[in-house]
């Protein structure tokens, strides 16, 4: 991912079509290190392409990917429910959305997982 966005930085810098030295001088410029083997692939891959048109290509193959968000549903529903209830109906849906909050927090605050940004 590194090596891509500092391929793209490149880019965006005015050099159209940026070199392995271009691009470990770019990452060596922030203390991070390069792995020759994914410059050469990245370059190999781009050769001789526009990358807005990479681009491009890459936003239609991601538009087709599902993006989750089921979770919201439930939530919606329950929220949803008191509003057609009568008097005593509306005081269970409200201890039931405390509950599911707690469990949230529990998700929220799981660490980085092992995973790093920079990695």
């Amino acid at each position: 991912m590194k090596v891509i966005a500092a391929y793209l930085l490149a880019v965006l810098g005015g050099n159209i079509s940026p070199s392995a030295n271009d691009i470990k001088n770019i990452l060596a410029s922030v203390g991070a290190d390069a792995e020759d083997e994914r410059i050469e692939l990245l370059l190999s891959e781009v050769e001789g392409k526009d990358i807005t048109e990479l681009i491009a290509a890459g936003r239609e193959k991601l538009a087709s990917v599902p993006a989750g968000g089921g979770g919201g549903a439930a939530i919606a529903v329950s929220a949803a429910a008191p509003a057609g209830g009568g008097g005593n109906g509306g005081a269970a849906p409200a201890a039931e959305q405390k509950k599911e909050e707690k469990v949230e927090e529990k998700e929220e605050s799981d660490d980085d997982m092992g995973f790093s940004l920079f990695d």
